[in-house]
């Protein structure tokens, strides 16, 4: 196909320069050749060509190549509109594949980071930290811990400390602990809330909700979930977890650039909170809890059975106890509570019916 057109009227903008020179049109070899006033001679494929709307007016037409940003053809002739087969079709985004890649490559760059970096280093540098310094992490976070539930926000969340329910909390502690070595001290507190959880903090620190005491049948269950904890304490699973999470923040607050102030610690202390460990560190604590229960002549079942109402009660899934109900699986954890327990001995409860009763009432 060859085809001239009136070139009359028509400019050619190459967009390096403030001027425009008139141009003759023809169309040949699937391309519109631009004749310039110095001889030369442009290519535009017509499949590349599009319209530009309501630039030009009534008395033309604004063209432009999809591969050129910025030079314009004006013309006059509305016939050659006719041969360009994309004219009014939107052109794709230039460099679209590229910027899919550089994305795509970025997000993994940040999921590298923060699932295989961030905790590859988190296990290098728990061992480091010495004692005095994972006492001092322990004991900043619980306090944020305290402000961050406390709904009034004008109090820290209260500490229980009803005298006889310390006591009888103390009582239980030193019956898991008898005949063992713990490599840290162990900081036991009751916060006065209803929410149904405990949870470990570094440096030794072990935390219970009343919400969770109010949930217990009878003080085996919550010595169970204590030797729990406490498992994961002499394992320093919060340790690695306060570090791993203080990093992801790190890598998060490049990018959003909202993780330095309040975001940031109501994160980490949700984080530590509902602290999901690894299968394998889920599965040390407990067995350290069955050889800690049978050391204080506490059967093992207890920690599936207080498992087992909490799944009754609030599913495998619920939020609050996701702690407890995280891998492996629920039901697993209660079947494997139960065969650590001998059933040729006798065992008798942690705690007696008066102490129990002050447990329960630790809270006032």
């Amino acid at each position: 196909m060859s085809m001239g057109f009136d070139g009359f009227g028509s400019s050619y903008f190459d967009g390096d320069r403030p001027l425009s020179e008139e141009v003759s049109l023809h169309i040949a070899n699937q391309n519109l050749q631009i004749g310039l006033d110095d001889g030369n001679t442009l290519f535009w494929p017509i499949k590349d060509i599009r319209v530009l709307p309501d630039t030009a007016g009534k008395q033309g037409f604004v063209l432009r190549l999809t591969t050129d940003p910025v030079a314009r053809l004006f013309a006059t002739d509305r016939s050659l509109i006719a041969q360009l087969p994309n004219a009014t079709r939107r052109a794709p985004p230039k460099g679209r594949g590229k910027l899919a890649f550089w994305a795509l490559a970025a997000v993994a760059a940040v999921a590298l980071q923060i699932l295989v970096l961030v905790p590859l280093l988190a296990d290098r540098l728990a061992v480091f930290i010495p004692p005095e310094g994972e006492r001092a992490l322990g004991k900043a976070t619980f306090e944020q811990i305290r402000k961050a539930l406390d709904e009034t926000g004008l109090e820290p969340l209260p500490v229980c400390e009803n005298p006889t329910g310390v006591d009888a909390l103390e009582q239980m502690r030193e019956a898991l602990s008898a005949g063992s070595d713990p490599a840290e001290e162990i900081s036991l507190f009751v916060l006065d809330h209803e929410m149904v959880n405990a949870f470990a903090l570094p440096g030794g620190f072990v935390v219970l909700f009343r919400g969770l005491i109010d949930q217990a049948e009878n003080p085996d269950e919550v010595a169970a979930v204590l030797a729990h904890e406490i498992g994961h304490v002499t394992s320093r699973d919060p340790t690695r977890h306060a570090l791993r999470s203080a990093g992801s923040i790190g890598v998060l607050g490049l990018l959003f650039g909202d993780f330095a102030g309040g975001t940031a610690v109501l994160f980490l202390t949700e984080r530590l909170i509902s602290a999901n460990y690894s299968q394998q560190a889920e599965t040390d604590a407990d067995t350290f809890a069955y050889t800690t229960l049978e050391g204080a002549n506490v059967s093992p079942a207890a920690l599936g059975t207080m498992f087992e109402r909490l799944r009754e009660k609030y599913g495998d899934g619920n939020r609050l106890i996701s702690h407890f109900l995280s891998h492996p699986r629920l039901s697993q954890r209660i079947d494997n509570a139960r065969a650590a327990a001998d059933p040729s001995r006798d065992f008798a409860p942690i705690l007696d019916d008066a102490q129990w009763s002050a447990l329960k009432a630790i809270c006032g």
